[in-house]
This record gives structure tokens, sequence and C-alpha cells, in this order.
């Protein structure tokens, strides 16, 4: 009968471990190690803590920062708020923004946003002078090269003006009356 009992509980165990879909279920371990924050707010730990996924017993100080600024009660309540996809970004969100505040107790984010808008905005300065340098130069070396191409062109040869000899002699012009004149010699 003892084989019987046996049975009949290992059978019913697992039934209850069925999924769905008729698949045994895998069965959880139990919880060896409390998760960071149960340990520090120095409760008992279950396989359903809404923290245990985020705070891991390894890495205490992630809790302990986040729960001096924002409380264990409000990280509870701000999670449970959250769809499960999301609750891990929080989880990140808030530490940074814990440590941030731990360092900056006035600014806390806002005051590293700010610090890195005004860096954003000197290497634009910056990067705006090199790029208005780099035209200028670019500038200056085509106006060069195009020098250095003029100059190593051998010139075409201009031939020189050829007049007659008398050239002088047969020019025609208009006098202050309108008429054709002939040019004269002034002097005799």
């Amino acid at each position: 009968m003892s084989e019987e009992c046996n049975y009949s509980h290992s059978h019913s165990r697992a039934l209850s471990e069925l999924s769905p879909t008729g698949v045994v279920a895998p069965h959880r371990p139990a919880v060896v190690s409390p998760c960071a924050a149960c340990k520090i707010l120095r409760r008992r730990c279950t396989d359903k803590c809404m923290l245990a996924p985020y705070f891991p017993p390894t890495d205490p100080l992630k809790f302990i920062v986040a729960h001096r600024v924002f409380g264990a009660s409000n990280i509870i309540k701000l999670l449970q708020e959250l769809p499960e996809s999301y609750r891990a970004d929080a989880v990140t969100s808030m530490v940074y923004e814990a440590n941030a505040r731990l360092r900056d107790p006035v600014y806390g984010c806002a005051g590293t946003i700010c610090q890195l808008q005004e860096q954003i905005s000197v290497l634009q300065v910056e990067l705006a002078k090199a790029n208005a340098t780099k035209v200028n130069l670019q500038c200056q070396e085509s106006r060069i090269s195009t020098l250095i191409r003029l100059h190593m062109k051998e010139p075409s040869p201009i031939p020189p003006l050829q007049m007659p000899q008398n050239y002088y002699g047969n020019l025609n012009f208009l006098d202050d009356n309108g008429s054709l004149a002939s040019l004269e010699p002034l002097w005799t």
C-alpha cells in the first residue's frame, strides 16, 4: 500500500506540473540565497519576489543605492505599474538616477545632462571651425593647382603686331567739324 501512495502522490505531482501544452514544466529550484533586496531588507525571499530578477544577491550595492534614494516600497510600486518587458530598463534607470542624486543632490541627472549639452555645444562649434578651415584649405589648394596648371602650360606665342612702315601717315580721323581729315605732321 505504501507503494501505491507513493505512486499516486508522485503521479498527482506530475499532473500539477503539466503546462497547458501537456509538457511537464521544469521544477523551480528552491531559492538558495535571498536576492540583494530581501537580504538588505531582512525579509524572506520567495520565488515570486518581484525584486529578485533585478537585484541579484551578487550585486547588493545596486539595491542599496536605489533604496537610499527611492525607498523599497516606491521601487515595488513602480515595478508593479510597468509591464514586465520594461521593468529591467526601469531598474537600470532608477539605479542611474540614484547614483546621480547621491553625487549631486540638487540637480541629479539633470546636472549631468546640462554638462553633456554644454560639451555638445562646444564640440559643435569646434566642428564648424574645423569644417570652415577645411573649406578654406580646399579653396587654396584649388587656386594653387589652377595656377600651377596654367604656369606649366607652354604659352602660345602671340605674333608681334606688324605695322606697315608708312602706317601713321595714312591715318584718317574726324576733325572737330565731323569731316574726314588726314593726319599731317604738326611741325614743319
